[in-house]
C-alpha cells in the first residue's frame, strides 16, 4: 500500500511539475494544432495548453492580461496591433501558414455546387463566422461580396462566434452549409468546394511569444517548432501552404 502511494505521489508530482505552455490559438488551428502540440510535447517534453477561439476576441483577451504565451492567429493584422501596443515580442513574430477557406456542404442535402448555388430557394441557412471576430468570416464575406451575390444571400446567413462553430452549424443541420477552414473539413464527407484566392485578401496567419508571459524560453520553442519542417508537414496534411 506504502508503495502504491509513493508511486502515484511520484506520478502526480510528474504531473504538476512538468513544463507547460498556454496558447491562444485561432479555432481554425483546433484539429492541426491538437497533433502539433502531441509532437512538439515529444520532442521537448513541454506541454501544451490550447484555449480556441475567434483571433480578434482572443487578441482583447491578451490586451486585458489574459496569462497566455503564444498568440497563433487566423490573420497578422491582430498580431501586428499587438506588436505595435507592446503586447507581443516583434521578433517573434512570424508567418506561419496560409489557410484555405472552403465552401462545406456536409451531406448533399442541398444543390450547391458553386457559391452562387446559395442564391437558390432551397438553400435557407449558411453558417459563416462573425467577420468581426474571425478571419474566415471575413475572407467568406469579401468572397460573396466580389461575386456579387451578398445582398441576396444575406438573409440566409448565420453568424457563429468562430469559424469551429459554423462548421458544427452545419455539421449538425443547423445550416444547409458553411464556408469554414479546409483544415476542419479535409477529411470530411460532403463537397467542399474551395474558394479562389482572388474572391478574398489571402488568408495569411501569425504567430508570436506573448510579452507577458512568464515561460519565455518554452515560448518560444514551441514558435520555432512551429516554423520547422515537422510542424510544416503536419498542417499541409490540414490544407495549410
Amino acid at each position: 500500500m506504502l508503495a502504491s502511494l509513493v508511486m502515484a505521489c511520484g506520478r502526480t508530482n510528474s504531473v504538476r511539475d512538468r513544463p507547460e505552455i498556454n496558447v491562444a490559438t485561432a479555432a481554425n488551428l483546433t484539429r492541426a494544432f491538437a497533433e502539433v502540440g502531441q509532437a512538439f510535447e515529444r520532442q521537448t517534453g513541454i506541454h501544451v495548453t490550447y484555449s480556441f477561439g475567434a483571433t480578434a476576441q482572443l487578441a482583447q483577451q491578451i490586451e486585458h492580461g489574459a496569462p497566455y504565451d503564444v498568440f497563433a492567429a487566423a490573420d497578422t493584422d491582430h498580431v501586428d496591433q499587438l506588436a505595435r501596443k507592446g503586447l507581443v515580442i516583434p521578433e517573434t513574430r512570424a508567418i506561419y501558414a496560409r489557410g484555405k477557406l472552403v465552401l462545406w456542404v456536409p451531406d448533399g442535402r442541398v444543390p450547391v455546387d458553386t457559391p452562387q448555388d446559395l442564391t437558390r430557394a432551397e438553400v435557407t441557412h449558411l453558417a459563416i463566422a462573425n467577420p468581426q471576430f474571425a478571419p474566415y468570416g471575413q475572407a467568406a464575406v469579401e468572397t460573396l461580396k466580389t461575386l456579387r451575390i451578398w445582398d441576396a444571400i444575406q438573409p440566409k446567413v448565420v453568424f457563429a462566434q468562430n469559424v469551429s462553430m459554423a462548421t458544427q452549424y452545419a455539421a449538425t443541420r443547423n445550416a444547409d452549409a458553411a464556408f469554414t477552414a479546409l483544415a476542419l473539413v479535409y477529411d470530411q464527407g460532403g463537397r467542399k468546394i474551395q474558394i479562389a484566392e482572388n474572391l478574398h485578401q489571402p488568408i495569411d496567419q501569425a504567430i508570436a511569444v506573448v510579452r507577458g508571459s512568464r515561460r519565455q524560453d518554452e515560448a518560444r520553442k514551441f514558435v520555432e517548432f512551429v516554423l520547422s519542417a515537422p510542424a510544416k508537414q503536419i498542417l499541409k496534411r490540414y490544407g495549410y501552404e
